[in-house]
């Protein structure tokens, strides 16, 4: 039955072959991971990235031609995308909280293991006035600039909203880059005691969501080049600024717990 001869504001979404090819796309991604830390192949887990990427892709792909060319997102489905968007983000919220505990229940009370100090003896933290500043302002920064995007597109004004938007990604670009070279010169390594493994783990999550972040706003850019958004109909940028604006909050608590106070 066609969803757009219905006469309610819901939308019946029709039969789609995307949640059973992703659910297969991180059976086999996970299967992959496994292989390759213990037999050393690649193979599989890049077989099984490739299905979960050609995955999203498609249904993204078909959730703008819902929203942008059918009409399918009324304003009653656009409340309900934003309900959901708040509570991926309380998910995300939680799951750093996690990394937050491990971290400070190993910090207040450090173990016999460890020598009863933190940081651990033979650990040689990083200077939280050089790189990690650096980023620092390059997210308080780019919280700044995504946001002058949202006040660009409520007022229509294309121009800035697009010149915002690429300022953005180019600061996400920016802090990727620098994290990766932090990592690269780092004097210790995940498997140094647990200061190594709470400190790559929060830190690396937290890259991983600026990768994803930038790739979500890259996605806006190109929608927003192509005039699929309105001052009245762009929830995908909303919930791309709310991500945004959650990964820099997540940055300020490393700095000050990890970087800082960690020291």
């Amino acid at each position: 039955m066609l969803t757009n001869k219905l006469n309610h504001p819901f939308h019946m979404v029709d039969y789609s072959p995307w949640p059973l090819t992703g659910a297969i796309g991180a059976m086999v991604l996970t299967s992959g991971l496994t292989k390759w830390f213990h037999l050393f192949n690649i193979n599989l887990f890049i077989i099984g990235f490739m299905i979960t990427l050609l995955t999203m892709i498609q249904w993204w792909r078909d959730v703008i031609r819902e929203s942008t060319y059918q009409g399918l997102h009324t304003e009653f489905v656009s409340n309900g995308l934003r309900w959901g968007m708040i509570l991926f983000i309380s998910s995300e919220i939680l799951f750093f909280m996690s990394f937050f505990w491990a971290f400070f229940s190993s910090s207040l009370a450090p173990t016999i293991e460890i020598g009863m100090l933190w940081p651990p003896m033979g650990i040689k933290p990083f200077n939280p006035m050089q790189i990690p500043l650096i980023n620092t302002a390059i997210l308080l920064s780019s919280g700044v600039t995504v946001t002058w995007a949202h006040y660009s597109l409520m007022e229509s004004n294309h121009t800035q909203a697009i010149q915002s938007l690429f300022f953005t990604i180019l600061l996400g670009m920016y802090f990727s880059m620098l994290q990766a070279y932090e990592y690269w010169e780092a004097p210790f390594t995940i498997a140094d005691a647990i200061y190594g493994s709470t400190f790559f783990v929060a830190t690396g999550f937290h890259g991983l969501h600026v990768i994803i972040g930038s790739i979500f706003l890259s996605t806006c850019l190109i929608r927003h080049m192509m005039n699929q958004f309105s001052p009245n109909h762009h929830f995908g940028f909303e919930a791309a600024a709310w991500y945004w604006h959650f990964v820099d909050v997540v940055w300020l608590f490393l700095y000050i717990s990890i970087y800082w106070w960690g020291n």
